[in-house]
């Protein structure tokens, strides 16, 4: 009990020494979260899947808690720092005069071209696809298991996504709120929820293009978009047969500890497991 009340104290007290825009992005994913979780029990794409499925802990508390702080302070308080000291470009504030949903927009729309073109070129290049295939090892799709993601796969993309917003002269809202919007919407396209869409299917991307990319079969190698279909569409990557998929995961050998799920992309490409 005396655990519970340190827990809830700590979170209690980081919460108050946030700014207002970080409280609303820390609110906002918090509860998207209690959101898909109910979602996911009164509609749910695949019937009868546990809500601690296998690898529940590492991808709650490794993956997404403890990995993404300590890249947060490397991609920010590093990488980041170091180009931004290196060229002064945030000191020009190219962008501070832009409203922030202009913004925002912007940005969303650059970095969704971005991820389609980088997540295709994961999925043919034997080196980048080591650290991707961390992302398709879940054998069960909800909510949370977006968020296993290799270490130096974040690294790269959170790089590529925030630098320009820190470099263009962006006020901080900007980054909180792309985060928010990013966080929620990954969650959104892998969760358990039985959503029809529609039309709307060809623009907004969803769990229903995007559990088919998490498959064993045809549709693994389609469905590349995050949060706008349009680009599969466009770029004739586009899967959505009427079935639903039979099987999640990976077809070969991957570990279940987040450690070794880590280390298993450097392993050497002559190396064969069964």
């Amino acid at each position: 009990m005396e655990i519970i009340e340190h827990f809830f104290s700590f979170i209690s007290n980081y919460f108050s020494n946030l700014a207002y825009y970080e409280k609303i992005s820390f609110a906002g994913i918090i509860g998207a979260t209690f959101l898909f979780i109910i979602l996911e029990r009164i509609f749910p794409y695949n019937k009868g899947q546990e809500f601690l499925r296998e690898g529940f802990f590492d991808d709650l508390v490794l993956y997404t808690i403890a990995q993404n702080y300590i890249l947060s302070i490397i991609i920010f308080g590093y990488i980041i720092n170091f180009i931004d000291n290196s060229t002064g470009l945030s000191r020009l504030k190219l962008f501070a005069s832009i409203p922030i949903w202009i913004q925002l927009i912007f940005f969303t729309l650059t970095h969704d071209i971005y991820i389609y073109f980088m997540h295709r070129f994961q999925h043919s290049n034997k080196w980048l696809w080591r650290i991707h295939e961390a992302h398709h090892s879940p054998k069960k799709v909800d909510w949370l298991s977006g968020s296993r993601s290799h270490a130096l796969e974040i690294l790269i993309n959170q790089t590529v996504e925030f630098a320009p917003i820190i470099l263009l002269g962006s006020s901080p809202e900007v980054v909180a709120y792309k985060g928010l919007i990013s966080a929620v919407w990954g969650m959104y396209i892998h969760s358990n929820i039985n959503v029809k869409t529609g039309w709307l299917q060809k623009i907004i991307n969803g769990p229903e293009m995007h559990r088919w990319h998490h498959s064993t079969g045809k549709g693994r190698n389609r469905n590349f978009a995050t949060k706008l279909a349009i680009w599969d569409w466009l770029f004739g990557t586009a899967y959505l047969p009427e079935t639903k998929p039979d099987e999640y995961g990976l077809k070969t050998f991957f570990p279940k500890n987040y450690f070794r799920q880590t280390l298993f992309a450097f392993r050497s490409f002559g190396k064969k497991r069964s």
